[in-house]
């Protein structure tokens, strides 16, 4: 068996460069203003940055199994494959129709956030456009670098990324700096403080800062040397990730105060972190941080692009989509037709909500970002159950990096899912029964993909039989990219 990659797709992408496009999917500065203040607020108050680190060890649980089973398989089918080899062809059908669903909702979602946030901040300096016009200048953008080679669009982030990072730093330096060690308060670690409040909402505000941190192994073919960097990158992101958020949240607490940061935080909210940028550093700095939540929106958008791209080509290319949506580039090298669809997607639905007189922000971002949210969670439960299932009878297996380990990320996964599924309201702040029963569309879709699986099995066991074939060998795992068009099937 060729172990070449898919003819078309590059191996360019180095560990650093899989790190930026996974931290940018999980956007640290927008989470940070937008989400951070909420946990705050609604959750256990100080004890926020505990939980922060919590979630952050359950997701190193999940990367040690994930990391293993990457070290095996080399596709940019992330779940849809790992379910695959792991539970079975009809969950993984199942679960990549609804990773379609779910990422797409989530970069819609952006597209929404993106036009309501930078329509406040250019205003804010007398450049009056509508909210339509933003969104609009996102997705283009989008648009133009999701056709590219993924390179261009990890230099791009490369870019976002340092800006939005370093401004944060900068401010947690400023307020250590200011405070010395009471920006550090011991208590926000104190059992007293953690499991007070609603400790439940801040773990469902904390898995959910994460999302993006597991599409590391969309991009293997994509790699260098996808067996070392893309555990490698799975690793660093969600520990950059962790360390970010948890530190960050820490030191805000001891800007504000422990006993002081859940009122204040309940009455600035958004405004939060600006506000200790310009009392800790400077009134330019809250300006900047400003306009870096819309290029931190802009480079989530992105990153989630990407991903979305390669489960809708992988489908595409197993003919589980339509085969068309399999294709590459054969300049850029990149699977510009499913970025394309994508493209006319978000404009479709984007244009929707415009012509509907719909508010970009309560409407069309909360509602789209809930269930995309709460479909990658639950993908990533599933995920870590795959990665049991694939080491079960398998002589590489051991009994933390492929049983303990994913058991446990599966259950504080599950958990997480299951809280979004009980706060979903309070995720998609709308009372709307019609938003609010958006986590059922998860579940249609799953149910479809799971009978269109059973479907082909019966009338085109051919096609079938292809899903994820794998030739599994005693040190490593390599997938049949390009399966052969079934009698009478043409790809275009």
């Amino acid at each position: 068996m060729s172990k070449e990659k898919t003819p078309g797709l590059r191996g360019v992408l180095t560990t650093p460069k899989i790190v930026l496009l996974v931290v940018a999917a999980a956007a640290p500065l927008a989470a940070v203003v937008g989400t951070v203040p909420l946990a705050f607020t609604l959750g256990n108050g100080a004890g926020v940055p505990a939980v922060f680190v919590f979630a952050g060890i359950v997701l190193l649980c999940f990367s040690v199994g994930y990391a293993a089973m990457s070290r095996r398989v080399v596709n940019a089918g992330g779940f849809y494959t790992y379910f695959s080899l792991g539970i079975g062809k009809p969950p993984a059908v199942a679960g990549g129709l609804v990773a379609v669903l779910s990422y797409n909702a989530a970069s819609i979602g952006l597209a929404g956030t993106f036009g309501y946030f930078t329509k406040l901040t250019a205003d804010a300096y007398g450049l009056v456009l509508p909210w339509e016009a933003w969104s609009a200048l996102a997705i283009a953008v989008v648009a133009v670098l999701g056709y590219r080679q993924i390179d261009v669009s990890a230099k791009v982030l490369a870019v976002l990324m340092v800006a939005e990072i370093g401004v944060l730093a900068i401010l947690d330096v400023f307020i250590i700096g200011h405070k010395g060690v009471q920006a550090l308060p011991l208590t926000a670690f104190q059992p007293s403080t953690v499991f007070t409040g609603a400790i439940g909402v801040t773990m469902m505000f904390a898995f959910m800062s994460f999302i993006g941190f597991e599409s590391a192994s969309l991009y293997g073919e994509e790699a260098k040397d996808p067996r070392k960097t893309v555990p490698r990158a799975t690793y660093a992101s969600v520990v950059v990730i962790a360390v970010f958020y948890a530190l960050t949240s820490w030191v805000a607490v001891g800007g504000i105060g422990a006993d002081q940061v859940q009122q204040v935080a309940g009455e600035q909210l958004g405004g939060l972190f600006l506000t200790l940028g310009s009392d800790y550093v400077s009134p330019v700095l809250g300006s900047v941080m400003q306009v870096l939540l819309c290029t931190s929106t802009l480079a989530a958008l992105l990153a989630l692009h990407n991903a979305t791209n390669r489960y809708t080509f992988v489908l595409g290319r197993e003919r589980v989509l339509p085969g068309w949506l399999g294709q590459v580039h054969a300049k850029h090298a990149s699977p510009h037709r499913a970025s394309i669809v994508q493209t006319v997607l978000t404009v479709v639905v984007v244009g929707a909500f415009a012509a509907g007189g719909l508010d970009p922000y309560t409407n069309l971002a909360t509602s789209l970002l809930g269930v995309g949210t709460l479909g990658i969670v639950v993908l990533q439960a599933f995920a870590a159950v795959s990665v049991i299932g694939f080491f079960r009878k398998r002589p590489d297996g051991h009994w933390w990096r492929t049983k303990l380990a994913p058991a446990l990320g599966a259950v504080g996964l599950g958990a997480s899912a299951v809280l979004l599924v009980l706060n979903f309201p309070l995720l998609t702040g709308t009372d709307s029964a019609v938003v609010n029963s958006l986590p059922w569309l998860l579940l249609a879709v799953a149910v479809a993909g799971f009978g269109y699986a059973l479907w082909l099995k019966v009338k085109r066991p051919e096609r079938y039989a292809r899903i994820a074939v794998a030739e599994t060998r005693s040190d490593h795992l390599e997938l049949v990219r390009e399966p052969e068009p079934e009698p009478g099937e043409r790809a275009a």
